[in-house]
């Protein structure tokens, strides 16, 4: 059961981070659709993936990872490093926010 427990927690976590994206992009104007912030949400999940895997946990890995990502941002949507950075900026403080709440949803385990 593991496995599938891991497959779950995945596609749940990529349905989260999905609607956050797109609600912060739409919030800063951009035109894309589901389908971009779906695009984002699995690019943004394996470079940080491949940055720990290569190079470890720490403040390392997240920083390229991050940049990564805000290149990956910035070619899906069309936009520039600094708007790039603020829509990351916007959907880490959303993601905080909704892993602040989630976890007390599903009721004592």
């Amino acid at each position: 059961m593991p496995a599938i427990d891991a497959v779950l927690g995945f596609v749940i976590s990529l349905i989260i981070s999905t609607i956050i994206i797109y609600v912060v992009v739409k919030m800063f104007g951009e035109k894309e659709g589901i389908g971009t912030a779906v695009l984002a949400a699995i690019i943004g999940s394996v470079i940080y993936a491949l940055a720990y895997y290569f190079i470890g946990t720490g403040i390392l890995a997240a920083v390229i990872g991050g940049i990564g990502w805000l290149l990956a941002l910035g070619t899906l949507y069309k936009v520039g490093w600094w708007k790039a950075f603020l829509i990351a900026l916007v959907i880490w403080v959303f993601a905080i926010a909704i892993g602040l709440i989630l976890p007390t949803l599903t009721g004592p385990l």
